[in-house]
């Protein structure tokens, strides 16, 4: 699928990891809609960022544990523009705490973010995709999914849970709609993260070096534009996966 000119829907994206990753394919082309969650992310300036490169833009809050707050962002999206070519569930949470710890109110937010978000954002989005005759979803999951962290058991579960809905997916929607996951490494550290934070993260890379998220934007746009890619997970982890 060409970049150019396909209409964008990326989830969470007014910061961070996102935010860069709407940059990126709107300086190559494409129609940029995306949800924010609370009115004082930067998602004005997000948004204006994008204008000025593509002169499209569309941001919606949304809550996305709403199947009629996800339905609606899909819907303002096909009003607008006329269709969805591009599915990006980036939304997430990040919550710690020893297992014994674990709350039911937190293991539930951790599943309705990360997991649930992506299910109904999908189950929206793909009947349009389908009805279109093409589609991609790439869902963000991490090497939570893949590796055993203490203190993240249901962080864990949520994203190793976006890993078979991936699978799932793909083999659901096929041949039409195309469906990948990428599970980044360390490629943004918090802004108040300790310098010990960094050498951890640089110990932890085989190439011994911090990503960045423009690492997550171009496979982004590869998957995006490589038709023969569909039900796998790519790691962009500089081999910490490895470790």
């Amino acid at each position: 699928m060409e970049i150019e000119n396909s209409v964008v829907l990326i989830t969470g994206a007014a910061m961070r990891v996102g935010r860069t990753v709407a940059l990126e394919l709107a300086k190559k082309g494409a129609i940029i809609v995306f949800s924010y969650y609370l009115e004082e992310e930067p998602w004005q300036e997000t948004m204006q960022e994008i204008k000025n490169l593509c002169g499209e833009c569309l941001a919606i809050q949304t809550e996305i544990r709403s199947a009629a707050d996800v339905k609606n962002l899909v819907q303002q999206t096909i009003e607008h523009y006329g269709r969805v070519d591009v599915l990006i569930n980036n939304a997430s949470i990040w919550l710690k705490a020893p297992f014994l710890e674990i709350s039911e109110m937190d293991w539930d937010l951790s599943l309705d973010v990360n997991l649930k978000g992506p299910f109904l954002a999908s189950q929206a989005v793909a009947p349009h995709m389908l009805a279109q005759g093409q589609g991609v979803i790439i869902n963000i999951t991490d090497l939570s999914a893949f590796q055993t962290w203490p203190g993240y058991a249901h962080h864990a579960a949520s994203k190793a849970g976006l890993v078979s809905l991936t699978k799932s997916l793909a083999v659901e929607l096929a041949p039409e709609i195309r469906v990948n996951a990428i599970a980044p490494g360390t490629v943004l550290l918090p802004e108040d993260a300790p310098p010990e934070k960094a050498e951890w993260a640089v110990d932890k890379s085989l190439l011994k070096r911090v990503g960045e998220p423009e690492d997550v934007a171009r496979l982004i746009a590869f998957l995006i534009e490589s038709e023969f890619t569909t039900g796998s997970v790519y790691f962009v982890d500089g081999g910490r996966s490895l470790v």
